[in-house]
């Protein structure tokens, strides 16, 4: 069929103009070009209005490769034409470019598609407010364009003459030495997949670890890479093997806020210790920010050099940062008010000093008198 269109486009051109035959083509791809811009361009106008993303992903995964696809096959048939009155070896080349150029374009289109697909099930896991794990889109994108590029490379090899079984035993030999001069990346990759398995954190976490400087919220979990934002705003960036020899604490995880304060009364108010306490314990069960079926401890605890300190030791409801400390505000003036209440005072730091003999104070001397 091409040999019929380049005879037929040679016949009419005459034998000796292939320079306007190859312009032609030439022109004809770059109107194809224009045409495939216009069209798209409707049908992403046309498909925007619907309430369908689907449809919008593919239009706008398939512009560029479309492009691609269309210039291979211009310029590889114009070639063809020069080919035609040329005998340099350089084009025998143009048929595996072509077929090369295709296997790109439909690969390129493919890992757009991914990109785009993930995108939109992101933004509307995020609209629709309905709970969805971002961490596993991600995963499962990122796995599905590598096993896209791989297959597209040995299918690029296999059309160029190269042997696939033979490809695949060569890797396994060299994956040996691979392993060893790359053993740290290889640490970090199974360690992001095991990260994607076990799921100790998701993105949007706020995690720390007791044993290194890492606190903040988890952006981006790579195969080589986790990105956390510390809450200064800085990024940390921690090898993925890290997370299999440290300990992890996840407080998104959390099902309650602990409130565990210490508060000191003065030694004056020894004989009200009793109803303060019972009264604080009866304050902290009727609050409605107060789950009062977890450990609610409010006891006398010790003897200090100048206090009487008893603690309370309960959880909230809540386990956001901002409102928990709204509710602590709140029970820590309401001791406050109890403790007024009683006619007690909370201690603060002071010193007694004890003279033997007692202490006597003189009158001040008259003015002008030398003692």
């Amino acid at each position: 069929m091409q040999n019929q269109i380049i005879t037929m486009l040679s016949d009419w051109t005459g034998t000796n103009t292939w320079v306007i035959q190859v312009f032609i083509v030439v022109f004809v791809t770059m109107l194809a070009d224009l045409v495939k811009r216009r069209l798209l361009s409707r049908l992403h106008q046309r498909l925007g209005k619907t309430s369908n993303p689907w449809d919008d992903d593919v239009v706008q995964a398939a512009a560029r490769p479309l492009t691609l696809l269309i210039w291979v096959v211009g310029i590889t048939f114009a070639a063809d034409i020069v080919r035609v009155e040329s005998d340099a070896v350089i084009f025998n080349a143009v048929d595996p470019i072509r077929r090369v150029g295709v296997i790109v374009a439909v690969a390129w289109f493919l890992v757009r598609l991914t990109a785009r697909l993930q995108e939109t099930v992101i933004e509307r896991g995020l609209s629709s407010g309905e709970p969805y794990d971002r961490t596993t889109a991600d995963a499962i994108a990122k796995l599905v364009r590598l096993s896209i590029i791989i297959t597209s490379a040995l299918v690029i090899l296999q059309s160029l003459g190269f042997s696939v079984s033979g490809v695949l035993a060569f890797g396994g030999i060299g994956g040996i030495a691979i392993g060893f001069a790359a053993k740290d990346l290889l640490s970090n990759f199974f360690g992001g997949l095991m990260i994607y398995l076990d799921r100790p954190f998701l993105i949007g976490d706020w995690i720390r670890s007791p044993d290194r400087e890492i606190e903040g919220t988890v952006e981006h979990i790579g195969w080589r890479l986790t990105t956390i934002r510390s809450f200064s705003k800085r990024p940390i960036y921690v090898p993925n093997s890290m997370f299999a020899s440290i300990a992890v604490e996840n407080p998104s995880r959390m099902t309650h806020r602990r409130i565990y304060e210490t508060i000191g009364l003065r030694y004056d108010d020894a004989a009200k210790v009793a109803d303060i306490l019972a009264d604080i314990e009866t304050m902290l069960r009727q609050h409605a920010e107060i789950d009062d079926s977890q450990t609610l401890m409010v006891n006398f605890n010790t003897f200090a050099p100048s206090s009487l300190d008893f603690f309370i030791y309960t959880f909230t409801h809540t386990t956001n940062w901002v409102k928990f400390h709204s509710i602590k505000q709140d029970v820590l003036l309401k001791i406050e008010q109890i403790i007024r209440n009683h006619g007690a005072e909370i201690a603060f730091p002071t010193s007694t000093v004890h003279v033997p003999d007692g202490l006597k104070l003189e009158p001040p001397l008259p003015e002008g008198a030398v003692k």
